[in-house]
């Protein structure tokens, strides 16, 4: 497994290849051209119809392309394109991996029908940019050129202590993993500005080393205000002088001077300041700054300071390249050279100058003249045209090519020594492709392969590059293209997913989400829901792996992200109500990642947030401070930080049980408070029904803090088809509900997420049952809609059973692959949430198991554990030596209950 080192300091995907799936444009192949400036180098390859039509892959919507098969650790991918539906005429492109610097590419065309087919094939190579995110715009950044002795740039990020005269919530916890006070924006230094002044008092110090003194200092502060609108800030530290900002929309500068200053360590103070100076004549009044940076060095020098834009060059130079059907390319501003070859006589090279191909290359299409197209932005396509392809009724062919990365000499050597000769590609290919094939499955799994592949493909492929976080850019398992971001609640699923492909990049994916301790921006990383599956996801890594690095290097991580979530940590406001109960309404709208959940629709409209705490997140925390004190346990001598997990699952679980249960309804409540933080009331629908009848309502079950009658009125709820449980699983909000829609994005709709949550706690109940009717019933589901279109979608409609939403999906949709391994990939062990595996060994052919589990449930409470073995043999199952019965059908699956015993010895041996 990955080592715990090689993770620390960064929130990149390291293991993964510097060529990848990257794009967030035109599918295919892309290159990290430059880590520091967020640079993309794409490669796209996609076929069309000879002088017909051409199907550009955008990855933004349905386009005709699916991502079909793919090797967990991006050595080897596949999207097949469609030209004719469904299979008629289709191609199916691999990038496979040549060399480090190196691709083979592979495009299998195919045509079914029984008419002859021309077809073509494009490369399309371009350069690509960091974007100022919700603006669609290339970023633009500047760099400091300096005076050559004595002088030196501090960016405004790089400050010792930043305080705001008024705390925020999100003092410790800032979004996308940004700095305290930073914001993106165009012309500045890395594309980063940190925002002062909004109030009087806004504080901000900076520490610089001067190596030799300075005889007359002076100080350029470089910075950008509203037209119009004016600053004082006041300097303290080195001699105390004050400066006045004065906004024209443009980044200007402003000049201190300090007076001598000694060679060594010193501090500077901004303090956003009142001014008597500052009148309203003429201008629009105080306003704040954004704050790019400063200059110090000698007061004389201070005129040779410039700040020089960065080259955003996307033309490249072209150039012959060393063998027959092959080209070089250059761009500005970076040292790479691209090669590209291509294994086809009959082509043009052609030129696009333009910032998108959908539309244009399209209205093109029948200018078989021209090579050179120009159309608007900034953008440019070098296209590589193969036509045209002749494709006889009932055949395929297949071209082979190289895309490689290097020096120019680098590229040039690698051209000339590939070696397009098709029996040596696909051996090459084909050898690549066996050193990762997907772990066996029994027989009676083999239905369900194909959607299994699917959902495999779209998640591991489901990378882009640049994502901005932590003051650098890196690669970022995404849910789908569409969110070029963040997004936590959505990663954990992700990683959930991983770890049935692969352990490193599911440890790399939780290791994107957290921060080291004591990290004074951000508790974890956060942007969007705040659930935090993050926790979860370790769980499932340590009963996988047992590894004590991969425990050590995660718990103070994800003890920190807790006691934030858990609102004891910084500037937390999650336990701001005195009722105990939790909310996170001052990190985002959603409680539950359930957009349009019917009481956080209301608590929105009507303007509860300061008043409402919804079931879930409270929930949420006493089950991951359970999982923590598992954790704790393990590790030995933290019996101050159990005793606070102890005293936070005592408290939060008698809050729950004492303002939210709704007799009535069988539910538990969003709880009202009122302006003391005090419970009043229950939120409830105009009809008076409780307004929390549906999932988040039932989730104490998941938190393990029901009692015996709660538990069997909302396990009855699961089960019946007239409240939570529809014909594609567990409905979000109760069916019966006053307010359940048909038509909803999440009220109506069956979603994968928290039915995997719902699956495991029923498990832990020892409900083998319903738990097995949501897996299966959710593998069925998959089943029928990827089959029928080849999509991954977020969510299932009640009322058809059809998906909807992102097409490509890999996020909340993941735990298919979770119920897969369970029932059908031998090797496999399921438990509930509060089963700790001491020590977990299958043998070589999943034919015997040998577990040492604690178990921290309630003491005496039967719990179930699915262990799938080697199909076609006959099992003997013991607990602490003696035999006890498994449920199985002779597929391999066993359904094993287990006593609630606090520690125990399982086997499973062949008879």
């Amino acid at each position: 497994m990955i080592s715990m080192e090689q993770l620390r300091g960064t929130h990149d995907l390291k293991q993964l290849p510097l060529w990848g799936p990257y794009t967030k444009k035109y599918i295919g192949i892309s290159h990290i051209a430059d880590a520091t400036r967020g640079l993309r180098f794409d490669l796209s390859l996609f076929p069309g119809f000879y002088r017909r039509k051409v199907d550009v892959p955008n990855t933004m919507w349905e386009s005709g392309y699916h991502p079909w098969e793919a090797a967990p650790d991006l050595s080897w991918y596949t999207h097949r394109h469609e030209l004719e539906w469904k299979d008629q005429v289709y191609a199916d492109i691999t990038y496979a991996e040549s060399s480090s610097s190196s691709r083979l590419i592979r495009c299998e065309l195919v045509n079914r029908t029984q008419a002859s087919q021309n077809v073509v094939l494009h490369y399309m190579a371009s350069l690509h940019f960091p974007q100022v995110r919700g603006h669609g715009e290339r970023l633009r950044t500047v760099r400091p050129e300096l005076p050559k002795e004595g002088a030196l740039w501090k960016d405004a990020l790089d400050y010792e202590t930043l305080s705001f005269a008024t705390p925020r919530p999100s003092d410790n916890l800032v979004y996308d993993g940004f700095f305290r006070g930073e914001e993106r924006v165009q012309d500045f230094v890395q594309g980063s500005a940190l925002r002062l002044g909004k109030e009087t008092g806004d504080r901000v110090s900076y520490t610089f080393e001067l190596a030799e003194p300075l005889k007359q200092a002076a100080l350029l502060l470089r910075y950008r205000m509203t037209d119009g609108q004016r600053l004082c800030l006041e300097i303290g530290g080195v001699p105390d002088t004050s400066v006045h900002l004065e906004g024209t929309g443009k980044p200007e500068a402003a000049i201190a001077v300090l007076g001598a200053l000694p060679a060594g360590r010193h501090e500077i103070v901004f303090m956003a300041a009142e001014s008597d100076e500052f009148t309203t004549d003429g201008g629009s009044g105080s306003g704040s700054a954004e704050l790019d940076g400063f200059v110090i060095a000698e007061k004389d020098d201070l005129e040779h300071v410039r700040f020089e834009t960065e080259a955003a060059e996307a033309h490249p130079q072209r150039f012959a390249g060393p063998v027959p059907n092959s080209l070089l390319l250059k761009y500005e501003g970076i040292d790479t050279y691209y090669g590209l070859l291509w294994a086809y006589e009959d082509y043009e090279i052609r030129e696009f100058h333009c910032d998108e191909l959908d539309r244009f290359m399209r209205h093109n299409v029948h200018h078989h003249v021209n090579s050179v197209f120009h159309g608007d932005g900034e953008g440019h396509f070098t296209n590589v045209y193969l036509r045209p392809i002749p494709l006889a009724p009932q055949s395929s062919s297949v071209l082979y090519g190289l895309v490689c990365s290097g020096t120019r000499d680098e590229v040039e050597r690698q051209l000339a020594q590939f070696k397009p000769d098709a029996e040596l590609c696909e051996a090459a290919f084909v050898s690549l492709k066996q050193k990762s094939q997907a772990k066996p499955f029994n027989s009676s799994g083999a239905p369900y392969r194909l959607s299994q592949q699917l959902m495999e493909a779209t998640l591991c492929t489901n990378v882009v590059y640049p994502v901005y976080t932590r003051r650098s850019y890196i690669r970022h398992n995404t849910p789908g293209r569409w969110w070029d971001s963040l997004y936590t609640w959505d990663s954990g699923f992700i990683g959930i997913g991983l770890a049935e492909l692969n352990i490193q990049r599911a440890v790399e994916c939780l290791n994107a989400y957290v921060t080291e301790p004591g990290d004074p921006h951000a508790a974890f990383i956060h942007h969007g829901s705040m659930v935090p599956v993050q926790h979860y996801l370790f769980l499932e890594l340590w009963n996988k792996t047992q590894s004590r690095e991969l425990l050590n290097y995660f718990y103070p991580r994800l003890k920190q992200y807790y006691r934030f979530y858990a609102g004891k940590l910084g500037s937390s406001t999650t336990a701001a109500l005195s009722s105990h109960l939790l909310k996170t309404w001052d990190y985002f709208y959603n409680s539950g990642g359930w957009d349009d959940y019917p009481p956080q629709v209301e608590v929105h409209r009507s303007g509860l947030t300061a008043e409402a705490a919804p079931v879930s997140n409270t929930c949420h925390a006493i089950r991951i401070a359970k999982i923590l004190k598992m954790a704790a346990s393990a590790i030995g001598g933290l019996e101050q930080d159990i005793a606070e997990y102890d005293d936070d699952i005592t408290r939060l679980g008698i809050a729950v049980q004492k303002y939210a249960w709704d007799e009535e309804s069988g539910y538990f409540g969003y709880v009202l408070h009122d302006q003391m933080g005090n419970p009043k009331d229950l939120l409830r629908h105009e009809s008076g029904q409780n307004y929390n009848m549906g999932l988040d309502g039932a989730y104490p079950l998941v938190a393990g803090i029901c009692t015996s009658a709660q538990e069997r009125r909302l396990l009855a709820y699961i089960s019946d088809e007239k409240r939570l449980w529809s014909p594609i699983g567990l409905s979000t909000v109760d069916q019966s509900a006053a307010y359940f829609r048909k038509d909803g994005y999440w009220n109506g709709a069956v979603w994968m997420p928290h039915q995997w949550f719902y699956w495991k706690m029923l498990l832990g109940l020892g409900c083998s049952e319903p738990a097995h009717r949501i897996a299966r019933t959710a593998l069925d589901l998959w089943r029928t809609e990827t089959e029928a279109t080849y999509n991954c979608y977020e969510h299932f409609i009640v009322q058809s059973g059809r998906g909807a939403g992102w097409h490509h999906f890999g996020g909340l949709s993941a735990p298919v692959l979770s119920w897969f391994a369970a029932y059908y990939r031998p090797g496999t062990l399921t438990c509930g949430y509060d089963v700790w595996l001491e020590k977990a060994d299958f043998n070589d052919d999943n034919t015997e198991l040998s577990v040492d589990l604690r178990y921290f449930g309630a003491e005496g409470k039967e719990h179930a554990a699915l262990v799938c073995m080697k199909a076609g043999r006959t099992y003997r199952v013991a607990w602490n030596g003696k035999a006890i019965h498994a449920v199985t059908n002779g597929d391999g699956l066993l359904d094993i209950h287990l006593p609630g015993e606090s520690r125990g010895k399982l086997t499973v041996t062949p008879v």
